[in-house]
């Protein structure tokens, strides 16, 4: 089992950039995929990005391709969201996830574990 809690969420303004953190508890964290979804006010929760256990590959939602960047450091346990340009549609709760499989996905019925989120705000 794994615990997960998301940090970095915050108010910037259009165009500006934040990095958002999910910090994993337990000695497994390399043995699960993960990923990021997102929630906008009255909105289901969608797909952001998603990461390999190895970090030998990465997805993305086609529509943030290029601004939103996944990482993770398996020595430090945690799974990063670096994202630029902000745009007040990205205005959302981001959540991470994670799934004890090589395989990542995009379906959010595949995550076995959640964080609790963390609230980001663009203005514009």
């Amino acid at each position: 089992q794994v615990q997960l809690v998301e940090s970095g969420g915050g108010l910037v303004q259009a165009g500006e950039s934040l990095r958002l953190s999910c910090a994993a508890s337990g000695r497994t964290f390399r043995n699960y995929a993960m990923g990021w979804f997102r929630q906008a006010p009255g909105k289901d929760r969608e797909f952001v990005a998603a990461i390999t256990r190895s970090v030998t590959n990465t997805l993305y939602a086609d529509s943030l391709k290029g601004r939103f960047t996944i990482s993770r450091d398996n020595a430090k346990n945690t799974v990063y969201l670096q994202m630029n340009s902000l745009k007040p549609e990205d205005t959302a709760v981001y959540y991470c996830a994670a799934r004890n499989t090589i395989v990542i996905s995009r379906a959010e019925y595949d995550y076995d574990y959640w964080g609790q989120g963390t609230q980001v705000t663009v203005s514009s």
